[in-house]
């Protein structure tokens, strides 16, 4: 029986998840999800002994249900292969008292490697399996990684096309070399005038636009996203929260239930979105740590309850996460309403006509798994030099907005219980994207 797939906004439009991967947004305006979050049907002990691309196919055929097990497994080789500088995929180290889950292993240095390598492959088959002879165009907005990944997925894959929007002055110098550099003749670069919310908005509205796409349509060309509010991007994030979880457990440092922490630097809410279903899959997560930097609309929405995209956009040093319009969360918010597709509407209607909404004491009651910190850019900066001079080991800045978070947060937690759980942090880039020269630059 197929997983069916519904918008957030209105339960009455189902897909299968193909159908879903291949239109991207909802009609709507909503986000796909599944009708019901599948439960992990391995024991942790058997999962632990699967490397990467086994793993994925367990996690990967609980959601995909409408593809064949031929299909899946083909997905994941072409995408898991020596694009990769590691067969770990995303290897877990060690750095004093923490883990740190490397996802920068991919062809561009970022985690959006982890699930824009397979995505392509996702697509392409989504639409042989739908009888889709139309080309496929993929419209993506980036604050910096996800364009490049996104770009190098794509890049000269057969039916299809993607162009990728972003912020001109938002981005560092080698995330903007990187897009404008890319090769395949059927990828196009875009940089606009605004910041990584407006190209965002510009691409939800170019999806909500009926008359374009007809006229899309009768040219032989059709719509769809890499960006994360596309099903298929976020469900094979799922596969790394699982994966680093087992590799604990394979090396001994937890026994197979134990609870862990994951602090994850957030901007789109996508990543920690992911570790949110594995976590309601069955894996044993204590608290989703969400790390935001100077544009703190989401630790003020752990805070308060109240999400307020109306304040100044602040260009940081970690620029992935220089975000105000959280996409991703509108699926936690239906998640958190008791999947009730009618409050989710309500609630995005005042974020896009008033900029902000108010979730219920009840909701709020619903995010006792998360926590949320942020972390300055004086701070960011202090916690690259602070983790170096300790472990010799070099971060990122927005690996260190995640590190600069969890101490915060370790200093202010007082249950005695919460000093055994080992704690993850989310490694999302790799340093050596961000240059000193432009980190300095942008601090000052």
């Amino acid at each position: 029986m197929n997983l069916m797939y519904h918008s957030t906004r209105n339960g009455s439009i189902k897909v299968t998840a193909s159908q879903a991967i291949l239109q991207g947004l909802a009609p709507d305006g909503g986000l796909f999800v599944p009708e019901v979050i599948p439960q992990l049907t391995i024991p942790i002990k058997e999962l632990a002994h699967m490397d990467y691309h086994k793993l994925a196919y367990e996690v990967l055929r609980l959601y995909l249900t409408d593809y064949t097990e031929e299909e899946i497994k083909e997905c994941i080789d072409k995408a898991y292969d020596d694009k990769f500088d590691t067969p770990d995929i995303a290897p877990v180290v060690k750095v004093g008292d923490l883990h740190y889950l490397e996802l920068f292993h991919g062809a561009t240095m970022a985690f959006k490697d982890m699930a824009l390598s397979i995505l392509p492959h996702l697509l392409t088959t989504a639409a042989g399996k739908n009888n889709i002879s139309d080309e496929i165009v993929i419209l993506t907005a980036t604050s910096g990684d996800t364009g490049k990944a996104a770009l190098e997925g794509f890049a000269d894959v057969e039916g299809t096309k993607i162009i990728v929007f972003y912020p001109k002055d938002g981005v560092s110098p080698v995330q903007e070399k990187q897009m404008v550099t890319q090769k395949g003749d059927n990828t196009y670069v875009i940089g606009i005038r605004g910041n990584f919310d407006d190209a965002q908005t510009g691409v939800k509205r170019i999806f909500s636009d009926k008359e374009l796409q007809d006229r899309m349509r009768k040219a032989g060309y059709r719509f769809s996203s890499a960006n994360s509010i596309n099903i298929g991007r976020l469900i094979p994030q799922i596969v790394y929260y699982i994966h680093s979880y087992v590799e604990l457990c394979r090396r001994n440092e937890i026994l197979p239930g134990d609870k862990i922490n994951f602090v994850v630097p957030t901007g789109n809410f996508g990543n920690i979105l992911a570790a949110y279903y594995a976590k309601q899959m069955g894996l044993p997560i204590e608290k989703l740590i969400c790390a935001s930097n100077d544009n703190k609309v989401l630790y003020d929405f752990f805070k308060t309850g109240v999400y307020d995209r109306n304040r100044e956009f602040i260009l940081t040093i970690s620029p992935s996460m220089d975000i105000l319009i959280s996409s991703n969360l509108e699926r936690l918010i239906y998640h958190i309403a008791g999947e009730d597709p009618d409050k989710t509407l309500e609630l995005m209607s005042k974020l896009q006509t008033t900029g902000r909404y108010e979730i219920t004491p009840d909701m709020r009651n619903r995010l006792d798994c998360f926590a949320g910190g942020y972390a300055t850019v004086d701070e960011t900066a202090a916690a690259i030099h602070k983790v170096y001079s300790e472990t010799g080991y070099v971060i990122d800045t927005h690996t260190a907005v995640a590190v600069s978070v969890y101490d915060k947060y370790t200093d202010a937690e007082t249950d005695p219980a919460s000093e055994n759980v080992r704690t993850v942090i989310v490694s999302t880039a790799s340093p050596y994207k961000f240059a000193i020269r432009y980190i300095l630059k942008q601090a000052m």
